[in-house]
């Protein structure tokens, strides 16, 4: 059996992702084929950091009863010459259903179903995290961590990945802010113990490590968090400038959404003041400078 030769563009969202990269993205396309486990590897750019073995368990279970429902895709190991045979020599690289692999393995199987697709390392990443996206796999962490490489390994803006996972720029920035968090932080949000808004929201604090016992331990809610930081900003206010208030906050809040970028208020007691807008890389300095040009 050999690997399909016909061809066709990859899915709209993958094929905006692709857009800026090749005007013409293709993929080999075909039925499923029943491959064997041991011919299947898992995949390097895979979003999933941690998979719940639970979870797996229970997916396990499933597969029993009723089989795997939706193919396995993956791709020619890299370095395999094109039209390799399926058979004992030839070996795959899972790209997107690796879970779905792992469960097979536990359930007993010794083949599961695949469509073998044509895709080189950038599309492979890029179909990787977009199968997880679309299913909602991914905590919020591993979600901005798949945006991250997908802009530093691959050169990918945050129109082209907004594109092709139907989400907007400002989320996509506001999941990158999460990276900014302290590692204590960052684990809590990967663990369940603290949701992304309430992560979003400790971003505010200068030190939000310092306030995460407090959050979870209390269970405390986003506005809880919001007041908790303005309380202890109001405490220390820096010399000469005016305690943070539930008003500055609120318009900081509002700034940050209309930009999608974080936004900071500093006012003085002489009433002056100034506005600074935080960018992580040259892509969002671009949107900053067109927005404030008017072309945004």
């Amino acid at each position: 059996m050999s690997i399909p030769a016909r061809t066709a563009r990859l899915g709209k969202g993958l094929a905006a992702l692709m857009g800026e990269m090749r005007a013409e993205p293709t993929v080999d396309r075909g039925a499923a084929a029943e491959v064997p486990l041991d011919l299947l590897e898992p995949n390097p750019h895979q979003p999933r950091m941690r998979m719940d073995e639970a979870a797996l368990q229970e997916l396990a279970e499933s597969i029993k009863a009723r089989g795997i429902l939706q193919p396995i895709l993956a791709r020619p190991l890299p370095g395999t010459p094109p039209g390799t045979p399926l058979g004992a020599t030839a070996r795959f690289q899972i790209v997107a259903g690796e879970r779905r692999w792992r469960a097979a393995a536990l359930a007993g199987l010794a083949t599961v179903p695949v469509y073998v697709r044509g895709l080189d390392d950038t599309e492979a990443a890029a179909a990787a995290l977009v199968e997880n996206l679309q299913r909602q796999d991914l905590n919020a962490i591993e979600e901005a961590e798949g945006f991250k490489r997908l802009i530093d390994e691959f050169g990918f803006t945050h129109e082209a990945m907004g594109d092709a996972i139907g989400k907007s720029r400002p989320h996509i920035s506001g999941m990158l802010r999460l990276l900014n968090l302290p590692a204590q932080v960052q684990d809590s949000v990967r663990q369940g113990k603290i949701a992304f808004a309430h992560a979003r929201a400790m971003l505010r604090h200068p030190a939000p490590e310092k306030i995460l016992d407090r959050v979870v331990k209390r269970e405390l809610s986003v506005r809880q968090i919001e007041d908790l930081i303005v309380r202890e900003l109001r405490a220390r206010p820096p010399k000469g400038k005016i305690a943070a208030n539930s008003d500055m906050v609120a318009l900081e809040n509002e700034l940050t959404e209309a930009l999608g970028l974080r936004a900071r208020i500093v006012a003085s007691t002489q009433g002056r003041g100034r506005v600074s807008i935080e960018f992580s890389d040259w892509d969002q300095l671009e949107a900053i400078r067109a927005r404030l040009s008017g072309r945004g």
